[in-house]
């Protein structure tokens, strides 16, 4: 468990790029940016699997869970501090940029990653921790989504954050983006349909959520300024970006098949792209091994599972990411990488 502690190293890191000034507070950046990926070009993950007795100890020791709440009010801090910092009047506008790169790393991983974590348990209380994460990044209709949308959908053509082969990182933030929104619409109005409630009602959480991310704008402008709104606002888009770009790498130029029947077969660990690299697995909370969280989304993260089966990525979730910027790089490693796994795997899956 206590490797877990582990993933309070990034918030550290944003909090002292928003204290400091100067070089520093592009400190965060080039961590999970920069020495993160080179880390793991050359460090190997492990493919070791806990034996059930072990899993079984996991899920009994409440730690685990603990180490993820305590992210709830650090995200709350951070948000709070990057407030007041950006009040200061006398920093270089480079500096200023630095500070909002790092509160949107925090965004996207306390922000959104944490969140999908908690969104995914069952407890009232967990969901709710999860909606007060995502309201700090303005997105939370990706509790909907991502829960009754991405999961059922995964890897076919009707999935905004499923990537298709040849489409590049810049198109899937756009098409993922307006897409995942509306979608959001659509199942809340489903619904609300077959519960017979009113679209106009308390009970659309879609409503809701506007209403409370419309508020949250409105206590941050009204108390720190116009500008600093500004700033909020664009630092909560990139930990939008950011969630965008994982989307995009998790699942790219995978398809599931459809039976005789016309219907996708089931969502199975060959659907996502995995990773055992070991900093990013702590960081992101287990988020790498996507493989069996598509498989069995109700396993907590502390007990997810490495498949052989699966596709791999040649490196960890940041260097990925960093590769995915780039799209000639991406394409040339990724379907180099679709091939081998083609060549492996000729009868398990269909490569959009």
């Amino acid at each position: 468990m206590l490797k877990y502690i582990w993933a309070y190293i990034v918030p550290a890191l944003i909090f002292f790029s928003l204290r400091e000034n100067g070089w520093v507070t592009y400190m965060a950046i080039i961590a999970v940016f920069g020495m993160i990926p080179l880390i793991e070009l050359v460090v190997g993950g492990s493919e070791q699997n806990m034996d059930e007795a072990s899993e079984s100890l996991a899920l009994q020791n409440a730690s685990y869970d603990w180490v993820l709440y305590g992210l709830v009010p650090v995200q709350y801090f951070l948000a709070i501090y990057f407030l007041v910092q950006m009040q200061d009047a006398n920093l270089l506008w480079w500096e200023r940029l630095g500070k909002i790169l790092a509160f949107g790393l925090s965004c996207g991983i306390l922000g959104i990653n944490a969140a999908h974590e908690l969104g995914h348990r069952k407890t009232k209380y967990e969901q709710w921790m999860s909606k007060a994460l995502l309201a700090t990044t303005l997105y939370l209709h990706f509790f909907i989504e991502h829960n009754k949308g991405h999961h059922l959908k995964v890897a076919t053509p009707d999935d905004p954050a499923s990537a298709r082969r040849d489409e590049n990182l810049y198109s899937f933030f756009i098409r993922s983006i307006r897409d995942s929104w509306f979608s959001a619409w659509k199942i809340e109005k489903s619904r609300l349909e077959k519960q017979q409630l009113r679209f106009w009602s308390r009970h659309n959480e879609m409503l809701v959520f506007q209403v409370v991310q419309l508020l949250l704008l409105v206590v941050i402008g009204s108390y720190f300024g116009l500008h600093v709104l500004i700033w909020y606002i664009i630092s909560a888009f990139m930990g939008i970006l950011l969630l965008e770009t994982v989307n995009y790498i998790e699942h790219y130029g995978l398809e599931r098949k459809k039976n005789d029947s016309g219907y996708y077969e089931r969502t199975m660990p060959v659907h996502s792209w995995n990773s055992n690299h070991p900093l990013g697995r702590v960081l992101l909370l287990e988020l790498t091994r996507h493989s069996d969280h598509h498989y069995q989304a109700s396993r907590k993260y502390q007990i997810l599972r490495h498949f052989g089966e699966s596709p791999q990525m040649p490196t960890g979730y940041p260097g990925m990411m960093v590769l995915a910027f780039i799209p000639p790089l991406w394409f040339a490693v990724m379907h180099r990488e679709i091939g081998r796994f083609r060549q492996s795997n000729p009868t398990s899956i269909d490569l959009a």
